[in-house]
């Protein structure tokens, strides 16, 4: 079923936008591309509407939104809460930072390249920073000083950017402000080849540790007790998922409520097992992120939403029903 949909959405997506194309002809110039054919009989403008606008980002929503929904899922299961979001750790502000200090200190003819890679870097030493702060001296890591931590690395982040948004030039702010709602705009090979390799290798790694997230929800007593080495798991997990979310970070800024939303609407209609949990996540991930880049394209013609914000009018309410879902199982307890 969501294969289907998100074949449709991906149809949708080619269709859609400042100048709607025909359905007929738009699935007919893919055909063109595959065969070298003209079945679609489109111009040379819309045939570059079509593959140098139109499918470059559709291929980055699809492997940012399985990458942003892999991440959300592991984290709720690592954390065993269903309002965990990789943010918590501390990931997202820190590859936030970094971006904020690309974009304002660095020089504008190289934000292409350096923006991506201080985004990336930043989210990374952010979780091994807050990681650190969590280790006891018996090498163990605490969950609660982990959130802890990861709550006061957000804040400081959030005072750098307030800082860094504070000495920007006019051009600067603008680039940063559309950098914190999160974008689909910067599409291009070396994005989309990068969130896919990352988005696939994820995967393969996470499905390998499906049987051991499935353990963690019993309590890491239990797991321990089943042989799982725990405190290498949460390491090895937590350090994967800031690669994974440093890299779509970079890519498109900061989108946010996929990595929540995802997770616990699969949860809710397939169950908790990780086996099944993570790559159904990673297609609804997908689906959810290319419809919101529709809507983002079509809700005020001809200006473009930043997609975050289309995220955020989707999520923002399915977070407070989770939160009324909560209150209501904890007063029953």
């Amino acid at each position: 079923m969501m294969s289907l949909l998100l074949m449709v959405s991906v149809l949708l997506s080619i269709m859609l936008g400042p100048m709607t194309l025909p359905a007929k002809q738009s699935l007919l110039s893919i055909l063109d591309k595959l065969f070298g054919s003209d079945f679609s009989q489109l111009n040379a403008f819309q045939t570059a509407i079509i593959w140098e606008l139109r499918w470059p980002r559709t291929l980055l929503a699809i492997f940012i939104g399985a990458l942003l929904a892999l991440c959300g899922a592991v984290t709720q299961g690592l954390f065993r809460n269903p309002l965990a979001d990789p943010g918590i750790i501390g990931v997202s502000s820190g590859a936030g930072l970094g971006a904020a200090i690309a974009i304002v200190l660095l020089p504008a003819s190289l934000s292409y390249l350096t923006t991506p890679i201080a985004a990336f870097l930043g989210g990374l030493i952010t979780t091994l920073l807050v990681y650190r702060l969590a280790q006891s001296q018996n090498g163990g890591t605490s969950v609660l000083i982990l959130l802890l931590a990861g709550v006061a690395i957000a804040a400081f982040s959030g005072a750098i950017i307030g800082f860094m948004t504070y000495i920007a030039n006019d051009m600067a702010l603008r680039e940063l402000t559309l950098w914190g709602m999160g974008s689909l705009n910067g599409a291009n090979s070396i994005s989309i080849w990068l969130s896919a390799l990352t988005c696939l290798g994820l995967l393969m790694f996470y499905q390998t540790q499906a049987p051991a997230l499935n353990a963690f929800l019993l309590g890491e007593a239990e797991a321990r007790h089943l042989g799982i080495n725990v405190e290498k798991l949460k390491l090895q997990l937590i350090v994967v998922t800031a690669i994974g979310i440093g890299i779509a970070v970079s890519a498109t800024g900061i989108i946010g409520f996929i990595s929540l939303v995802v997770p616990h609407l699969v949860r809710m209609t397939m169950g908790p097992d990780h086996r099944v949990l993570l790559p159904l996540s990673a297609l609804t991930g997908a689906v959810l992120l290319l419809m919101a880049d529709i809507g983002a394209r079509v809700i005020l013609p001809p200006a473009e939403l930043p997609v975050g914000l289309v995220t955020a009018l989707i999520g923002a309410p399915f977070f407070a029903f989770l939160l009324i879902q909560q209150r209501k199982r904890l007063s029953t307890l």
